[in-house]
């Protein structure tokens, strides 16, 4: 198995970012447009019953996707490859405003598994969320997967890296349309 781990703090409030990492329609955003990935299809499960805040400015309505959920995706993996690659993925665990984990049931990969951590953290006097990801996984082909892991270490590199640019615009305008609804 192979691993990869990134780190991300961002100024808001855990229920924010939670609601908005559990609702799969987010994902695309959150992904580099040259992969052009879409949700095809997805079979969702409700999440426990989801925690009320006391502060109403923190309850924020959206979808989320309990365990057992399944989510099949489509997306490009690398530039000028010609067909769409499917990756369907199932929540394997979900715990409100703390983590939820996936993994591959179909797609590219031997095996993959990803756990989105979310935790409240202040730094310098300012509330935000640590968000963390912890993916490991194995591809196929034995030894010459493993070489090929190289590659998919810089493309999930390359790809977080996009994510931690957009994240913090992204929810700014999530807070802007809660705020809009309330």
């Amino acid at each position: 198995m192979q691993r990869f781990e990134t780190r991300q703090w961002v100024p808001y409030p855990v229920e924010l970012v939670f609601a908005f990492f559990a609702n799969p329609a987010n994902l695309p955003h959150l992904m580099p447009p040259k992969l052009k990935t879409r949700i095809e299809d997805a079979r969702i499960q409700p999440p426990p019953v989801r925690p009320v805040a006391t502060d109403p400015a923190r309850r924020f309505l959206s979808v989320a996707a309990g365990e057992g959920s399944e989510i099949l995706v489509s997306f490009y993996p690398l530039r000028g490859f010609p067909r769409r690659l499917s990756w369907t993925a199932r929540i394997t665990e979900f715990v409100w405003n703390n983590h939820f984990c996936d993994e591959q049931l179909h797609g590219p990969f031997e095996q993959f598994n990803h756990r989105h951590g979310i935790e409240a953290e202040t730094r310098d006097g300012v509330e935000g969320t640590l968000v963390g990801d912890e993916i490991e996984y194995a591809l196929p082909f034995g030894w010459m997967g493993r070489l090929g892991g190289v590659l998919v270490q810089r493309q999930l590199e390359s790809g977080f890296a996009y994510r931690q640019q957009r994240l913090p615009e992204i929810l700014a305008a999530a807070v802007r349309q809660a705020t809009r609804r309330g």
